[in-house]
C-alpha cells in the first residue's frame, strides 16, 4: 500500500503563466523576468519589470494591468535605463527592483540593483509617476543586494531590508536611516542555515516585506547548491512590529518550488523569484509576481491569512 502524501499549498499558479514574456514587448527584448509590483491609486497593478536586451544588460519597463492578471499595456520604451555618465554605479545594467509605498512622503520608493566593476550594490529611486525619476544613488556598497524599504518608520527611522555578501554567509539584514541617504545601526535579521537545509547556502528577501496585525511577513528566497546547480524557493518568516530585527517565527519546509518547464527551464533553469505582490481589498488575497527561470514572468495567488496560520503551526521562533 502506498501512503498518500501532501502538503500545505500556500501558493497557486496562475493557470495563465507565464502571464508576461520578451515576445510580449513592443521593442525587442532578451527576456522579462523579476518585476517590482504596486497597485495605483486608481487600481491600476503596475509592474517594474527586469528586461534584458540583447547586450546582457538589463533596465526595468513598465507594464500596467486593469485586473493585474492579463491585458497588459507596456511602455514603448524603457521606463528607468541605466545612466552611467551621471551613475558609474550603473555601468553594467539596473536589475531586480522593489517597490515601497511610503505614505509619509506621498511617493513610491523603488529599491534595485545597480551593477558596476565593483559588483552589484542596493540603490534607491523614488517616483510620483513611473515617468520621472530621483536617483538616490549607491546606499548600500557591493556586493549587497535584494533589498526594499519598509513603508513607515521604525522608532523614528527608514528601515531598509537588504542582503550583503560578507565572510559569514549571505543573510538578510535590516539598516535605519533618518533620510534615506545615510545608513547604519545594521542588525541581523535572517540566517542562511548549514548543512543540507533548502536555504543552506544563501536567503535573501524576496518581495517587500508585508505588515498584517500580528508582525511583518516575510517571503524569502533560500538558495541550496547541488550537484546541477543552485535551487531557489520560497520560505516563510515572521518578524516583530516594533523591532523588526526580530524573528518570531521560522518555517522549516519550504513552501513553493520550481515544478512547471517555464520555472525549471530558462537562462536560469530553476528559479522562481517574486520581487512583488499586490494585495486585494479584502486586505487578504495576494498576488505574487515572480521571475521564472530569468526569463519569464508568472503569477501564483495566496492568502495572508493562511501563511499566518502555517507559520503559527509549522513556525520556530
Amino acid at each position: 500500500m502506498t501512503a498518500s502524501r501532501s502538503y500545505d499549498t500556500l501558493l497557486v499558479r496562475h493557470p495563465g503563466n507565464p502571464i508576461l514574456k520578451a515576445s510580449d514587448w513592443p521593442y525587442p527584448v532578451h527576456s522579462v523576468f523579476n518585476p517590482a509590483a504596486t497597485r495605483l491609486h486608481d487600481g491600476t497593478t503596475l509592474l517594474l519589470c527586469r528586461v534584458e536586451d540583447r547586450t546582457g544588460l538589463s533596465h526595468l519597463c513598465a507594464a500596467r494591468s486593469a485586473n493585474g492578471v492579463d491585458g497588459w499595456v507596456i511602455d514603448a520604451k524603457p521606463t528607468m535605463s541605466p545612466q552611467p555618465d551621471l551613475h558609474p554605479e550603473e555601468l553594467w545594467g539596473i536589475e531586480d527592483p522593489r517597490i515601497t509605498w511610503m505614505e509619509e512622503l506621498g511617493k513610491y520608493a523603488v529599491a534595485y540593483t545597480a551593477f558596476s566593476k565593483g559588483g552589484p550594490g542596493v540603490a534607491l529611486a523614488m517616483t510620483e509617476d513611473f515617468v520621472t525619476f530621483e536617483r538616490f544613488g549607491l546606499i548600500m556598497q557591493p556586493d549587497d543586494k535584494d533589498a526594499a524599504l519598509l513603508p513607515r518608520r521604525v522608532d523614528g527611522s527608514w528601515a531598509l531590508v537588504h542582503r550583503p555578501m560578507a565572510d559569514s554567509g549571505a543573510h538578510v539584514w535590516i539598516s535605519f536611516s533618518p533620510d534615506l541617504r545615510n545608513w547604519g545601526g545594521h542588525k541581523l535579521m535572517l540566517q542562511a542555515r548549514r548543512g543540507g537545509w533548502w536555504d543552506a547556502n544563501k536567503v535573501g528577501l524576496s518581495p517587500p516585506l508585508i505588515e498584517t496585525p500580528r508582525g511583518w511577513l516575510m517571503i524569502y528566497h533560500g538558495v541550496r547548491q547541488n550537484a546541477a546547480g543552485c535551487l531557489y524557493r520560497l520560505g516563510l518568516a515572521l518578524f516583530d512590529h516594533a523591532s523588526p530585527d526580530r524573528c518570531i517565527a521560522r518555517g522549516d519546509e519550504w513552501i513553493f518550488g520550481p515544478e512547471e518547464p517555464y520555472e525549471t527551464q530558462g537562462d536560469v533553469d530553476n528559479v522562481a523569484f517574486p520581487c512583488g505582490y499586490t494585495i486585494g481589498a479584502d486586505g487578504d488575497a495576494l498576488n505574487v509576481y515572480y521571475g521564472a527561470a530569468d526569463t519569464s514572468v508568472a503569477l501564483a495567488t495566496g492568502s495572508i491569512r493562511a501563511m499566518l496560520a502555517w507559520l503559527e503551526m509549522h513556525g520556530k521562533a
